[in-house]
């Protein structure tokens, strides 16, 4: 995945990709920000890339909001302290979770250095406006985060975040395929990764 930054501010606030994730995901909106689940959010471009600073990055830059979301790590250290394999890796690169299998210990969160992830620490059906029937709701004591929307990919569908994106600010595809249209954008524009030298190999882009 590609985020293009210059696309994303033209519409500041405008928020409509993570509706989509969220209204697709069952995602819960609690009132109280300390139980919050996100799969999809906003932080300043400052607490984002800390270490990719300068003068013009600053300038330009300074407190935009930049989407955040799981990066589906070439090596996610997530997966290696799961002790029942409720989360691994498929072979098309999605990072993904069993809910069921989940027995909430939590260590995936400790493990991950994106904060990617969110506990359930309630119920989180009764938080979820309007029930989408085509994606399991998950329980209290389980761990949930973004999963590149997995089942609309095996339908041939993009993720809803980049397929709500007025700006096509969000772009997805297949980076083994040099035709497609993420591998082309990155040949041609400079992009940026979170915290590339921790080694974990994040799978999303942005686009500076």
């Amino acid at each position: 995945m590609a985020i293009d930054l210059e696309k994303c501010r033209r519409k500041d606030g405008c928020g409509r990709c993570i509706k989509a994730c969220h209204s697709t995901h069952n995602v819960p909106q609690f009132a109280d920000r300390a139980h919050e689940v996100k799969w999809i959010w906003k932080e300043p471009f400052k607490n984002v890339f800390p270490a990719s600073q300068s003068d013009y990055t600053r300038d330009f830059f300074g407190d935009l909001p930049v989407l955040l979301a799981c990066n589906h790590c070439d090596d996610p250290p997530c997966v290696g302290v799961c002790p029942v394999d409720a989360t691994w890796k498929r072979a098309n690169g999605v990072v993904t979770i069993d809910f069921h299998r989940c027995i909430g210990c939590r260590y995936c969160m400790a493990a991950c250095p994106y904060g990617a992830r969110s506990f359930n620490w309630q119920d989180p059906r009764p938080a979820i406006a309007n029930v989408n029937p085509d994606f399991p709701t998950r329980t209290m004591g389980v761990v949930e985060k973004c999963n590149f929307c997995e089942e609309r990919l095996a339908k041939g569908l993009g993720p809803a975040c980049a397929e709500s994106c007025e700006e096509k600010a969000i772009v997805f595809g297949d980076l083994e395929r040099p035709d497609s249209e993420v591998r082309k954008l990155l040949h041609s524009r400079f992009a940026v990764q979170r915290k590339p030298e921790l080694g974990t190999g994040p799978a999303v882009y942005y686009i500076v």
